[in-house]
């Protein structure tokens, strides 16, 4: 089931013998602390092991969002939207980058408390973010037809194209000397005396002291090889793209069963929440614990189902034999068929919020794998017990918005910079240090 294509970025002619730092994944996270480090003065060397943005990075909503974020991310996504704002010239290509405003109605008396009570968290802040009447939501948008007692509404808040940001940012980071791998499967991350040591890769060793890993929804596999256990999971959501569209609205909507947003091509992107589905895996037992606030809280947005995947990644929890192939190596695209029946639900009831859609032709539908973690909060943070690992990921269907400072913050890191924003709720100590983990605001 092909998903989207993503803009082409030509690998470097070879891999080097050494580097200050690895990066693992190739997805908008990699790409920005590739670009990040790489203008540091830094030798970087990243290495794919499909192409730039085949998974996720590219199959994502394109939404760049601060309103209704977890509050531990607010500042974080603040941070991000400061560097999308100027990420064109800074990587000399479109990224579709737009501040259209995103308007969430209140559909439901219950979702209007809700959003209320999550405006609670930025109360005097600079953040533009506000709670819309009736009224005012109507002159916004008014060819929305839909109860509702107002809106959630950012000004700030925007787009993206996925298939073009993680492949112009990796192509800035290769400009100006980073090293680019791709179909270069990283299989192991090797230490020694409680440090770094190096990676091997499919196509030999590189000596290094510093490995990032922002591989998304295969990170907690890679880690386990390294004796670090993360706790992750993956959740599958589909999405839609029309051909274009005339008249369409401009901002970008979240209303009750369906989402979207315009296209740089005239199109739209269309999907729900309600398309999330859970594949039961043997890491939905190992973590079921830790995860149960999450699956409270997310339950009515689930669709759990139980089938090859789990044969699938009990398979690639197995040791590797001689000779054989690595799961990273068998599977270079995770490529999963879109939930068609929810994609259609979600675009009859655009249809019938928008009129313009009626009869919009759907052009292509795809899914991805989201990397989830037990708060839904990412992991940028060191490795304690390994001097020199550094771990952004499972940033639970928020990446591609906050990729930018993310890279930056996983940078600071690696280079003892002052951090962009403070990154202890990122920590990956979190989940052994006795804190409690729950998320703090549904998606």
């Amino acid at each position: 089931m092909p998903g989207p294509t993503p803009d082409t970025v030509d690998p470097s002619p070879s891999q080097p013998k050494t580097a200050d730092a690895v990066i693992v994944g190739g997805g908008i996270i990699g790409a920005s602390i590739a670009l990040e480090l790489a203008e540091r003065g830094l030798s970087v060397t990243l290495c794919e092991k499909g192409v730039i943005a085949g998974e996720q990075s590219s199959r994502n909503w394109g939404w760049v969002r601060l309103s209704r974020r977890d509050p531990r991310e607010i500042e974080l996504m603040a941070a991000s939207i400061r560097l999308w704002e100027g990420m064109a010239k800074r990587v000399n290509s479109d990224v579709g980058y737009r501040q259209c405003g995103i308007v969430v109605p209140f559909y439901s008396r219950s979702f209007k408390r809700e959003n209320e009570a999550w405006l609670e968290h930025i109360k005097g802040t600079q953040h533009r973010v506000t709670a819309l009447d009736h009224a005012s939501v109507r002159a916004l948008v008014p060819d929305m037809n839909l109860n509702h007692d107002g809106a959630l509404y950012s000004t700030a808040d925007g787009r993206a194209e996925p298939q073009k940001a993680a492949p112009a940012i990796a192509r800035a980071a290769k400009a100006i000397g980073a090293t680019i791998l791709t179909n270069c499967a990283v299989t192991e991350i090797e230490t020694g005396a409680g440090s770094v040591c190096g990676v091997v890769t499919e196509q030999g060793r590189i000596a290094t002291q510093c490995v990032i890993v922002a591989g998304g929804a295969w990170s907690r596999l890679l880690l386990r090889g390294a004796g670090v256990t993360l706790p992750q999971l993956k959740v599958l959501n589909s999405v839609a793209r029309t051909q274009p569209v005339e008249g369409g609205p401009d901002i970008t909507v979240r209303g009750p069963g369906f989402s979207v947003r315009r296209r740089s091509d005239g199109g739209y992107t269309v999907s729900t929440l309600a398309s999330n589905v859970y594949d039961l895996t043997p890491d939905s037992f190992r973590f079921l614990r830790p995860f149960l606030p999450a699956l409270r809280l997310e339950w009515s947005s689930l669709r759990p189902r139980i089938g090859k995947r789990f044969i699938d990644e009990w398979r690639d929890m197995r040791p590797v034999k001689a000779g054989e192939a690595s799961a990273f190596e068998r599977t270079r695209i995770l490529d999963p068929a879109p939930n068609t029946k929810m994609i259609d639900l979600a675009m009859a009831r655009l249809a019938e919020a928008f009129p313009v859609f009626q009869g919009a032709e759907v052009a292509q539908r795809w899914a991805g794998y989201i990397d989830v973690t037990p708060d839904a909060v990412p992991v940028i943070s060191s490795i304690d017990a390994i001097s020199g690992l550094v771990v952004a990921t499972g940033f639970s269907g928020h990446g591609f918005g906050l990729g930018p400072g993310a890279g930056r913050l996983a940078a600071d890191l690696v280079t003892g910079a002052q951090p962009v924003v403070d990154p202890f709720a990122f920590r990956f100590s979190r989940f052994t240090d006795g804190s409690r983990i729950v998320p703090l605001t549904g998606v």
